[in-house]
């Protein structure tokens, strides 16, 4: 008996490792360096060449959208599927923003920290954004659309180069306030619409830190998109099937 319930605690503690692993879309450590695998460790190289096969929307946004198929499978399988995988991913309640069942469309706004740090010689950045995700469900596929129209930026003006060195614990250009302090004056939440910034800008004053910041949020279109159809067709953990 000691035996079986020791396997059945290694089984569980295995299963929910890998609900875990699979829940998380991509760290951000992750999502850099599959960035880097796959455009460069150059981000205004990477930037620019990304720029050529990328365009803006008609409200300049970046957009993206594909069609997955799922041959077989009902619309309210497919919309089960992705409830769970968007519930299971998401752990802010705040951001599915839209779950509707009858209409087949679950909507996610999820805010992602981090994505891109640049220190300049006055200033210090931290970039995080908050895509737009759409799933919209019909029979046998599904169709997913990711939009980013800007970057939520945490602009600190004292963490330059040039700038003192920080004494009372306040600074805050590491993508959060320390201490929570929002009346830090050396603090200022800015919008960055991507369409007014490199490499849709070339003479942009901001142009490194906007270079990695398009380059991550690309990656991360590719790693939701990926990761929507591996929920569709291998389910989050590999065996929801009806055979049970």
């Amino acid at each position: 008996m000691k035996k079986h319930f020791i396997w059945m605690l290694a089984t569980i503690l295995t299963l929910c490792g890998a609900i875990s692993a699979q829940a998380q879309v991509m760290k951000a450590a992750d999502l850099e360096k599959y960035a880097k695998e796959r455009y460069g460790t150059k981000w205004l190289e990477a930037a620019k060449n990304l720029s050529k096969e990328l365009t803006l929307d008609k409200n300049q946004s970046l957009t993206y959208q594909q069609v997955i198929e799922v041959a077989g499978k009902m619309k309210d399988q497919l919309y089960v599927a992705l409830n769970y995988w968007a519930t299971a991913t998401f752990k802010d309640n705040n951001a599915i923003t839209l779950n509707d069942k009858e209409a087949g469309c679950i909507i996610i706004s999820p805010t992602i920290k981090g994505i891109a740090q640049h220190t300049g010689t006055l200033n210090k950045y931290a970039v995080s954004i908050t895509p737009v995700i759409r799933l919209d469900i019909k029979e046998g596929r599904v169709r997913v659309t990711y939009t980013v129209q800007n970057y939520d930026v945490l602009a600190d003006i004292s963490g330059g180069w040039l700038s003192p060195p920080d004494t009372d614990g306040k600074a805050g250009g590491d993508a959060k306030r320390k201490i929570d302090d929002k009346t830090n004056n050396n603090l200022y939440d800015e919008h960055w619409e991507i369409a007014k910034h490199y490499p849709f800008v070339e003479k942009d004053a901001q142009k490194r830190t906007c270079a990695k910041a398009l380059v991550m949020t690309h990656a991360y279109s590719n790693a939701i998109i990926a990761k929507v159809e591996e929920a569709l067709k291998s389910g989050i953990v590999g065996n929801e099937d009806d055979d049970w």
